[in-house]
């Protein structure tokens, strides 16, 4: 407890020789020193409670995902169960906090949470998406130890995919001097924004909880990436009374501005300062991107005055055997990931994200589509809606506003309601969208729409978006020309016919996207798959472009060639027998494989073998012989189709732009497994104790060559400054997502190592079933300022 104690004089006393004592705002992480028990009592609350013998856990913290599977339980949930559990955080407060705002704020707790300060409850929410923030401040001992308590209840109903449970976003202590700018309080946008000049509009909330009215000074200035102050606005006044808040509204004018692009997606920090009779007391920082947004009817989407078709996934929040506590680092992977592959667009499917990943989307240039709801009043959330859906929507876009990445709110996904004849439904989204507008007008609204819904329900939100529904919207818009139209929802492959799966079918939907001018975008179901709305054995969704360890898919090539310009071609084999059914494959995908690996009875049979291409011809070879060569634009879904007979050997695809060979991509039938490559994304981690490094193991024979159907067994151990948080393969049927020792799923494994607080080396020790050689990653935990 003297460490906690040492660390929070610290870094106050390095705030304050910053800006001066009365200037002075602390934020500090506070995901370290939780105690956690699964089991329910009123009395952990108290202040004097011994948790001695609970378990000590880090935040982000999700104990859902440790537990056992249950075939009795609920396939939404990934057959695990519902509970009840308490975390604890016992902290010092410096007696320098006397007179200051004291204030908690939770990123995220799943969900039916309850907090307690020193045995005094400060509140319930329900919502398990929502930022949640307490005022310590009247119970507080300072220059003594605190306690503060959370239950969490996941009983009585989850949503319709994995959420989890506990607390499992981040969570911040804030002190701030009793006048000072609110949680949420700058709110930023760029009406004007051109390469010559933009006008920046702030509107700053500054809160007085002094006892006395204030007379009160603002100013801000815009500091570039560099660190340089690029512009300055004029000086605002306000007259506050004791506890009450007030908006001050400024322009800040910009020569010469830097815009914010997705090829360029630069960041400026707007700088408010706050001061009282010429003393400052706050400086609140704001990251914000200088551009402009336009949705046309007729030609989509604009930023900057530039077209783009919004290329988009819908995501969920988990990663795989990390369950909903996922560390920054693991999303930053995944969008570094998503970026390189050619998406541009991000749909936050069901709920708001936490804020840091859309800080990474602000700096990384995705555009993002906020999602408050799933189900209004037919879903998990119904029992709350009445009472909580306007304090929710409110936290979402008070919190989100100044995120350059956002280009719609939506309010809503496959509602009910939509298709109902009593209007009620109209009259909820027409509710919703205006509350949307009043609070946050610079962006439109839109909802996803599912096949039950009336048209004039669909009317209701500016920019109607369609689940799976490409050729209503295309009818719909020939009677509805003002219509702003986009694809929320499509399959990422083939639709056959009543919309089910065949060997090969006509078109992909995103073709319908593409040949579209007036549709601004899709959105593919999923692009990651995701834990959760399963079918036994699966533990998930098993639909994604990618795996949960971010390997990408045989599945994902045409997107791939649809959405990067990189001249690429890849090869796939159909085979009825392949073992990846997870029980949830809804849409029927074929059986389809990147391997040339086949029992010799398969010898001389004749199989269908894919191409897919952004070349403009493809010639095919089996074990050097040129099978033929084809135009890609003589086939549908840039996709050649060849029927060859079966030989093991080397199968490879060549692709060229007019003669010049431009790509390739081979298979080859490989040996039993004799080594593997074992590869970190990083080496050097942050000794912040939440850093990560991404360990991808895949198996090889004897002559180097991927091994896809001999899986083995991989056993990890973690040694030094780091610690195992996790290992998966893909394969959605696993038993447990805990232990050092996993099966590769065709011959790929993930393994994730953590950094602790302090510097050090890390080293990964890789055993692989039947292989001599034990592998080890080198890995470096460093301090913070060299990194």
């Amino acid at each position: 407890m003297n460490v906690i104690k040492v660390i929070l004089v610290v870094v106050f006393l390095n705030l304050c020789a910053c800006y001066g004592y009365a200037s002075s705002r602390i934020k500090l992480n506070f995901d370290f020193d939780w105690k956690f028990s699964l089991t329910d009592n009123p009395g952990y609350a108290a202040i004097d409670y011994s948790d001695a013998n609970w378990e000590q856990v880090q935040l982000p913290h999700d104990w859902n995902i440790k537990q056992k599977f249950d075939r009795k339980g609920i396939g939404s949930a990934a057959y695990l169960p519902e509970g009840i559990g308490w975390y604890r955080k016992t902290f010092f407060v410096p007696q320098s906090y006397k007179g200051k705002t004291v204030s908690i704020l939770f990123d995220g707790i799943f969900q039916q949470s309850d907090v307690y300060i020193n045995g005094k409850h400060l509140g319930h929410r329900p919502y398990g998406f929502c930022s949640i923030e307490y005022d310590l401040t009247p119970y507080l001992h300072t220059g003594k130890e605190n306690v503060i308590a959370v239950r969490v209840n996941t009983t009585g109903g989850r949503p319709r995919w994995y959420a989890g449970a506990g607390i499992y976003r981040h969570v911040w202590l804030t002190a701030a001097n009793p006048v000072h700018v609110a949680t949420y309080g700058t709110y930023i946008t760029t009406p004007e924004a051109t390469e010559d000049h933009a006008d920046v509009k702030i509107v700053t909330t500054v809160s007085n909880q002094s006892d006395k009215e204030q007379a009160i000074t603002v100013t801000q200035r815009l500091i570039d990436d560099s660190g340089k102050e690029v512009a300055r606005g004029k000086k605002g006044h306000l007259l506050i009374k004791a506890g009450n808040t007030a908006d001050v509204e400024q322009i800040v004018p910009v020569a010469s501005p830097r815009l914010w692009t997705l090829e360029n997606p630069v960041m400026y920090t707007m700088e408010t300062t706050v001061k009282v009779n010429n003393r400052v007391t706050d400086v609140y920082a704001t990251p914000i991107g200088i551009r402009t947004i336009h949705f046309d009817k007729d030609k989509g989407f604009f930023l900057n005055g530039k077209h783009h078709k919004l290329k988009g996934v819908c995501l969920h929040q988990d990663a795989g055997c990390l369950g909903v506590a996922v560390p920054d680092r693991s999303y930053e992977r995944r969008l570094e990931i998503l970026k390189e592959y050619g998406c541009n667009a991000i749909r936050c499917s069901h709920n708001q994200p936490s804020a840091e990943f859309l800080d990474m989307c602000d700096r990384m240039g995705f555009l993002v589509i906020d999602e408050a709801f799933d189900k209004w009043k037919g879903g998990y959330y119904k029992q709350h809606f009445d009472e909580w859906w306007q304090k929710d929507m409110a936290n979402m876009i008070l919190r989100d506003r100044n995120h350059p990445s956002i280009i719609l709110w939506s309010i809503g996904n496959e509602v009910g309601e939509a298709g109902r004849k009593d209007n009620e439904g109209i009259e909820r989204a027409t509710m919703l969208r205006d509350f949307v507008h009043k609070l946050e007008p610079s962006r439109l609204v839109t909802l996803a729409a599912q096949n039950n819904h009336r048209e004039e329900f669909a009317s209701v939100p500016d920019v109607i978006g369609y689940n799976y529904l490409e050729a209503r919207m295309l009818s719909d818009k020939k009677k509805l020309p003002e219509r702003i139209c986009l694809v929320s929802e499509e399959l990422p492959y083939y639709r056959g016919e009543e919309g089910r799966l065949r060997s090969y079918t006509p078109l992909n939907p995103w073709q319908i996207v593409a040949d579209n001018d007036f549709v601004a975008g899709g959105f593919i179901w999923p692009g990651v798959d995701y834990l959760g709305e399963a079918g036994w054995p699966s533990k998930g969704w098993p639909n994604g472009l990618f795996d949960v360890c971010m390997f990408e898919k045989p599945r994902a090539a045409y997107h791939r060639a649809m959405w990067n310009p990189k001249p690429m071609v890849h090869i796939v084999v159909l085979d009825q027998a392949l073992d990846i059914d997870h029980g949830r494959d809804l849409w029927q995908w074929p059986p389809i494989a990147s391997h040339w690996n086949f029992p010799d009875k398969y010898r001389g049979m004749v199989m269908e073998i894919r191409t897919t291409t952004n070349c403009e011809s493809v010639e095919l070879f089996l074990n050097g012989n040129s099978m033929g060569r084809h135009k890609t634009a003589n086939f549908t879904n840039n996709t050649i189709v060849w029927y060859l007979p079966y030989n093991p050997g080397k199968l490879e695809a060549k692709g060229y732009n007019g003669e010049t060979e431009v790509a390739s991509y081979r298979l080859i039938t490989s040996g039993e497994t004799d080594a593997a490559i074992v590869t970190a994304d990083r080496t050097e981690l942050k000794a912040d104790g939440q850093d990560l490094s991404h360990i991808a193991i895949h198996l090889l024979d004897k002559d180097g060559n991927r091994v896809q159907t001999d899986d083995r067994k991989v056993t990890v151990t973690v040694k030094g400054e780091g610690k195992f948080l996790g290992m998966d393969n893909g394969d959605l049927r696993r038993e447990s997502f805990t232990g050092n020792t996993q099966k590769t799923y065709f011959g790929n494994m993930l393994v994730i190592v953590q950094s602790t607080k302090k510097m050090g080396k890390i080293s990964v020790h890789i055993v692989v079933e039947g292989v001599d050689k034990e592998y080890v990653v080198d890995l470096q935990s460093q301090s913070l300022k060299n990194k």
